[in-house]
C-alpha cells in the first residue's frame, strides 16, 4: 500500500523482542501450572503475539491501555515489570496490586497497563473514561481497549463506540479476533462478516487486518494511534489472528476443528518473523539467540522472586477498599 508506514529496523527488532517474551514467558506459565509450583487461572495468549507487540511498538511509555483476563501478551507488550507480573500471579505482596489482583486483573499503571478486567466488554468504556481524562487534560495520550470478537456482541462495545465518535476521543478499539468466544466459534455468535464493518454505523474508520503480519498490524495501529493524537477521533482495528489452546489452561479444546488449528501453528508468526529478520540482515542468528537467552534467565529471576516473596499480611483485606480507610 502506498505511504504505508513501516517501522524501522530497530523498531523491527524491539517487536521481536516483545513477542518473543511472550511466547516465552507463556510456555514458562504453563509449564510453571504443570509442575505445580503455581495454582492459578491462565489464559493462554500463544498465537495472537504480534498483536500488542506491533501496536505497543507505537505508542510512548505516557500512552494507557485497558485489556482483558486473557491479555496477558497486551502487558508484557506495554513494559509490566516481570518481577512485578510474576509476583502478582502468585498472589504475593510485591505484585502489581499487592498480591490481591491475581491473574486477572494485573494493573501497572506505571507503565500504562490502566487495568486489566474479568468482565467481557468491560475495557471499553474504561478506556473511554481514560481517553475523556487525557482530551479534557490535552496531555496528549492516547488509550487502547483491547478485547476479543465475543466482546464485540456486548453492549458496551456499541455503547463505547458510538460515544467515543460523538467525543471524537483519543481510543483505539482494537479487536483480537482469534475466531472464537470462549467455546463458541465465531460464525455460531456473530451476525457480521467482520466485525471492522461495525465502524460505519458509528462514522469512524473499521480497519480489518492480518494480526500476524508484523507490518500490516504496525502500519493499522500507527495510523489510528496519529490520528487519535491529532484530535481525529477512534478507530477500530479488527486484527485477525487465531489461539493456539483452548479458552483457559485444561480446556482440552475438543471442540476446535484440528486442522484449522494445526494450519495455525503451523503459520506461528514468531518463528516466521524470526526468519524474516535473519533474511533480510536485520540481525543474526546469534543476537536473536542472545537475546533470547536474555529473556529466559530474566523469566528464571521472576519466577524464583515471586516464589520467595511473602503474601499479603491479613491487614491488606480492608486496605485499598475505599478512598478513606474505616474502621471494621
Amino acid at each position: 500500500m502506498e505511504n504505508r508506514p513501516t517501522p524501522d529496523e530497530a523498531t523491527q527488532l524491539a517487536i521481536f523482542r516483545r513477542m518473543a517474551l511472550i511466547k516465552a514467558n507463556d510456555e514458562r506459565s504453563r509449564k510453571v501450572i504443570r509442575t505445580g509450583r503455581l495454582v492459578m487461572p491462565y489464559y493462554s495468549p500463544r498465537g495472537q503475539e504480534v498483536i500488542p507487540s506491533a501496536i505497543s511498538s507505537c505508542l510512548t511509555d505516557d500512552d494507557y491501555i485497558c485489556t482483558i483476563y486473557r491479555g496477558t501478551h497486551d502487558m508484557l507488550a506495554k513494559g509490566v515489570p516481570l518481577r512485578d507480573l510474576w509476583a502478582e500471579l502468585a498472589g504475593r505482596a510485591t505484585g502489581t496490586c499487592k498480591g490481591k489482583g491475581g491473574p486477572m486483573h494485573i494493573t501497572h499503571p506505571q507503565s500504562g497497563v490502566m487495568v486489566t478486567t474479568g468482565i467481557v466488554g468491560s475495557s471499553m468504556p474504561i478506556a473511554n473514561g481514560l481517553a475523556w481524562a487525557s482530551q479534557l487534560r490535552g496531555d496528549g495520550r492516547v488509550t487502547i481497549a483491547y478485547f476479543g470478537d465475543g466482546a464485540s456482541n456486548i453492549g458496551a462495545f456499541h455503547e463505547s463506540l458510538n460515544l467515543a465518535a460523538v467525543w471524537k476521543l483519543p481510543v483505539i478499539f482494537v479487536c483480537q479476533n482469534n475466531e472464537w468466544a470462549e467455546h463458541t466459534a465465531y460464525d455460531k455468535c456473530t451476525s457480521a462478516e467482520r466485525i471492522a464493518d461495525r465502524a460505519a454505523g458509528y462514522g469512524i474508520p473499521g480497519v480489518h487486518v492480518d494480526g500476524n503480519d508484523v507490518f500490516e498490524m504496525y502500519a493499522a495501529a500507527k495510523r489510528a494511534i496519529d490520528r487519535a493524537r491529532a484530535g481525529e477521533g477512534p478507530t477500530l482495528i479488527e486484527a485477525m489472528t487465531y489461539r493456539f489452546f483452548g479458552h483457559v489452561f485444561g480446556d482440552a479444546d475438543g471442540y476446535m476443528d484440528k486442522e484449522r488449528k494445526q494450519r495455525a501453528i503451523e503459520a506461528d508468526p514468531v518463528p516466521r518473523y524470526r526468519a524474516y529478520l535473519i533474511e533480510k540482515g536485520i540481525a543474526s542468528e546469534e543476537q536473536l539467540g542472545a537475546m533470547e537467552a536474555e529473556i529466559e534467565a530474566a523469566l528464571d529471576d521472576a519466577v524464583d522472586y515471586a516464589l520467595a516473596s511473602d503474601f499479603p499480611e491479613i491487614d491488606e483485606l480492608r486496605r485499598d477498599v475505599f478512598a478513606e480507610e474505616m474502621a471494621a
